[in-house]
């Protein structure tokens, strides 16, 4: 073996060793627990990236946002733990609905107007569901009471109008 290969070899086994080290003392278990989600983000940036920079269709807008909001949704489960996800869950939807919004709106092309509605009516979904989870059984106290106010509002404007059905 010449000087250089030995010293390339050398660096090898080293690397090794460290790798091996390392492995043994759990850094890269902990890394991979921790970091997972960001090989479903990482894609979907990149694909984003790609579509703006005009190498790629339009089409590929879809799962790239779809990616990219599970991704950010696992990593904050992923950190912040997995009950999250009790009240998180409608941004699966949300997912589809960014997919579909950015190639509705990106795509060079005129596309069907159906396609930006169902984005639209996915998004809406989602906003609503995230909602109702994040207040729980408050949404039906303040259900209740924008029900009476409408009723007061609707009594009061009648009477002013002396329009009231007896």
């Amino acid at each position: 073996m010449n000087n250089r290969n030995q010293g390339l070899f050398i660096v090898l086994l080293i690397s090794a060793g460290i790798i091996i080290l390392l492995g043994k003392l759990g850094v890269f278990a902990f890394l991979g627990r921790a970091f997972w989600p960001l090989l479903i983000l990482l894609p979907g940036i990149i694909l984003q990236l790609a579509y703006f920079s005009r190498s790629i269709s339009s089409y590929w807008l879809i799962p790239a946002g779809m990616l990219t909001v599970y991704g950010v949704l696992f990593f904050l489960c992923n950190t912040w733990g997995w009950g999250l996800m009790d009240v998180l869950w409608p941004l699966f939807i949300g997912g589809v609905a960014l997919g579909l919004y950015e190639y509705y709106t990106m795509s060079p092309v005129r596309l069907d107007r159906r396609i930006g509605w169902v984005s639209l009516l996915l998004g809406a979904l989602t906003i609503v569901l995230l909602l109702v989870n994040l207040l729980g059984s408050a949404l039906l106290y303040v259900i209740a009471i924008a029900l009476i106010v409408a009723a007061i509002w609707l009594f009061l404007g009648q009477n002013k109008s002396g329009r009231m059905r007896r």
